[in-house]
């Protein structure tokens, strides 16, 4: 029962990505829907990932904005470090001081920064085929699907390894299980990403900074399965 309620809800997203395939008008919206994922049973240690991260312009995806993303490719082995990716976004509404506070960015660092829409291409061909990999998943999924819709009028759907929910599930078993945590008799350790790396001896990197937090959540990733997990387990025990 624990098993159950501690695993990732099951999705076909091999069959959804057929059928988004088939009803997407955007010619890289199509070109990223038409690269095979891998199998739902492939060995998590043969999928290439993709960690994401966003810096934005509030918490809301319907109403805040994209406004830098960190893109780094990686396996379990290896960061592909000549390949990341860091752009800079021209959000369209205006920076909340709340926001400025947190990451750092300011009006004058996004005044001659580009609209998503002139490098969507290059990130979702960069997406395509790949895993991706984030640290609490509303995030990066959600905001992107919004851009998208506000922007060539369709979202996107696919799935996500999230670092703090394999992190929560790994607290949740070694605190005696769910219900403990649930019902408060054991404190739960922060799930937070340089709480999390911490934990397994990584180094703390500066916050707030989408590449940084793509690479970081990229190692986590790594020591995460590296500590707890049987490299040979399918891709689907993880994505959501």
């Amino acid at each position: 029962m624990l098993k159950k309620l501690l695993k990732a809800p099951s999705i076909d997203w091999q069959k959804k990505y057929q059928l988004k395939q088939k009803r997407v008008t955007h010619p890289s919206l199509n070109y990223f829907y038409q690269q095979l994922l891998p199998n739902a049973d492939t060995p998590i240690e043969e999928i290439e990932f993709l960690a994401l991260d966003f810096e934005t312009t509030g918490l809301n995806p319907a109403k805040d904005e994209i406004v830098t993303i960190g893109a780094v490719p990686f396996t379990l082995d290896r960061i592909q470090l000549s390949q990341c990716k860091h752009w800079l976004v021209k959000p369209r509404r205006p920076l909340k001081e709340s926001s400025i506070i947190v990451h750092g960015i300011t009006h004058t660092d996004i005044m001659d920064a580009p609209d998503l829409n002139e490098f969507l291409d290059d990130i979702l061909h960069l997406m395509a085929g790949k895993i991706i990999v984030v640290h609490y998943y509303p995030i990066e999924r959600q905001f992107l699907d919004q851009a998208l819709k506000k922007r060539i009028k369709e979202g996107i759907e696919f799935p996500v390894v999230d670092t703090m929910n394999i992190e929560e599930r790994i607290l949740a078993q070694q605190s005696g299980g769910i219900f403990n945590l649930m019902n408060g008799f054991k404190k739960k350790p922060s799930v937070r990403l340089g709480n999390t790396r911490e934990r397994y001896g990584l180094p703390l990197y500066p916050l707030h900074d989408a590449l940084l937090d793509a690479l970081a959540t990229a190692e986590l990733l790594q020591a995460q399965i590296a500590h707890h997990y049987d490299r040979t387990r399918p891709v689907s025990d993880f994505w959501i």
